[in-house]
């Protein structure tokens, strides 16, 4: 009997400190700019949240609200399902130093009773529980991880750069992902093309590869082409994309792509490895200060310049760095969040365990996009690349 009096008492001061209001006039400040936070769990802001309302869960607000809004003076409106979690929320809040706080009294059952505008939650209980690590950053949050479900990847190649990175973009909820690969898997690929299996071996990389993201997350479509990536396909197993990660290993291949993206607006995330090192970069035909492919290597070296690694051999680890790195650019151009590598070569020396970063302007002059540059055509690319080597 004392304990329920006792909490009673706790709430009676609590509602001397935080004032209660009621949903329309929720609605009211929010809609002349005050901040609503919705402070219950994902599965439960699953089914509905008001519109606008910042999805906050009560046990993660205290470390992410300065991220979400530092400013102490602005209005703040509260909401949970029943009006008490709100309550607590403020009074946490108060002790951070915000000012202007008010909880929603009767909470999202009051909000809905009183007919004002909510917007279907974004997320499942299953999607709220799979990317809840990542839906709690402000940069992402759930309109973020919508953004990631309806993109579209196209992965170029599922070995040592490739395997990483599909791995960890079907886990962020990259809601389609197309993987164009003719190989198949050789045991000797297993000891850093880690999307693939020994059971595996003498299958389709791109069969192979899928088996293993469907398994890791049913919730996305992987979309496979078992062929090669040629003059006459190029447009057509890239087209529709928002970004295309380069995993190839060869230079004919890279030069249509650098050509075809640029051709079709798309980003392009490029890296290459070698031995004990790597390079990663972002082309962007979208931005005029983009460079190209072509800027950083005009024309193809030859085959003794760059060999490959079958011919040089590699860390098994090297590509699993560099394909994460591409991961994350290809992640952050979905978003729209943060610093792309454009204009910008990221280079990586395993050895030193060195990471260096050098300017890459547009060039001028550059064939690919330069100012007298001329396309001649994909099959004249894989002619110039076929006589390098």
């Amino acid at each position: 009997m004392n304990e329920g009096l006792d909490r009673e008492r706790w709430l009676s001061d609590l509602r001397s400190r935080i004032a209660e209001i009621p949903a329309d006039a929720a609605h009211a400040r929010q809609r002349a700019g005050a901040l609503l936070i919705d402070v219950r769990e994902d599965n439960e802001r699953a089914s509905g949240t008001p519109l606008g309302a910042l999805g906050l869960s009560r046990g993660f607000l205290e470390l992410r609200i300065e991220q979400a809004e530092p400013d102490r003076d602005r209005d703040i409106v509260v909401l949970c399902g029943s009006g008490q979690r709100s309550l607590l929320a403020a009074e946490a809040l108060q002790r951070m130093g915000y000012r202007r706080l008010a909880s929603v009294a009767g909470g999202m059952g009051a909000w809905k009773t009183a007919g004002l505008p909510v917007m279907a939650g974004a997320l499942d209980a299953d999607a709220a529980e799979r990317y809840s690590r990542q839906v709690l950053l402000p940069q992402v949050g759930e309109a973020g991880q919508a953004r990631l479900a309806d993109a579209r990847v196209a992965v170029i190649g599922a070995g040592g750069l490739g395997a990483p990175a599909l791995l960890y973009l079907a886990a962020a909820g990259v809601g389609r992902i197309t993987l164009i690969d003719d190989d198949r898997v050789e045991r000797s690929n297993l000891h850093r093309q880690v999307v693939h299996a020994d059971a595996r071996v003498g299958m389709s990389k791109a069969e192979s590869a899928r088996m293993t993201l469907a398994a890791l997350n049913p919730r996305i479509t992987v979309d496979t082409a078992v062929e090669r990536l040629r003059a006459d396909n190029v447009e057509a197993l890239i087209r529709d994309h928002d970004v295309v990660l380069d995993g190839a290993d060869n230079f004919a291949t890279r030069y249509l792509l650098a050509a075809a993206t640029r051709r079709l607006g798309m980003p392009l995330i490029y890296a290459a490895i070698e031995r004990f090192t790597g390079q990663v970069s972002v082309f962007d035909p979208r931005r005029d200060d983009s460079p190209c492919y072509r800027c950083l290597f005009p024309e193809p070296p030859s085959a003794a310049d760059a060999p490959n690694c079958a011919e040089a051999g590699v860390l098994g680890v090297l590509p699993g760095t560099l394909g994460l790195v591409q991961a994350t650019e290809a992640i952050k151009l979905i978003l729209g969040i943060g610093e792309p590598l454009v204009g910008r070569l990221l280079t990586y020396d395993a050895l030193a365990m060195r990471f260096r970063e050098l300017a890459l302007r547009r060039d001028p002059q550059c064939p690919g996009c330069g100012a007298n540059a001329r396309f001649e055509g994909y099959v004249d690319l894989e002619r110039m690349c076929a006589a390098a080597g």
